[in-house]
């Protein structure tokens, strides 16, 4: 089992930044594809970033490209998103996963955080 625990979340302006960060316990997450998704209210949650098993490789939704940045430390267990130029559609509860899958669909992701709320303002 992997649990994982975003951080980082909060109320930011339009055009400001945040840095999300989810910890893994539990096993490595090293084996594992890693990705955030987000859900917004009263929509479905969506894909929004992952991340290959050696870091080399990323994918991103066409909406975030250029202003979102996904990253893992292997040594500290850890998985990021660096958020820039915010914009009011980004707010949602961002959630990390952890997949054997290389794929952006939720339901093949096998280890989820609880989530962590990203408000932007405009």
């Amino acid at each position: 089992q992997v649990q994982l625990v975003e951080s980082g979340g909060g109320l930011v302006q339009a055009g400001g930044s945040l840095r999300l960060s989810c910890a893994a316990s539990g096993r490595t997450l090293s084996p594992y594809f890693a990705g955030w998704f987000r859900q917004a209210p009263g929509k479905e949650r969506e894909f929004v970033a992952r991340i290959q098993v050696a870091g080399i490789s990323t994918d991103y939704t066409d909406s975030v490209k250029g202003r979102f940045t996904i990253f893992r430390d292997s040594a500290k267990n850890t998985v990021a998103l660096q958020m820039n130029s915010l914009k009011p559609e980004d707010t949602g509860v961002y959630y990390c996963a952890a997949s054997r899958k290389w794929s952006t669909m939720s339901k093949d992701y096998d280890y989820w955080g609880q989530g962590t709320q990203v408000t932007v303002s405009s």
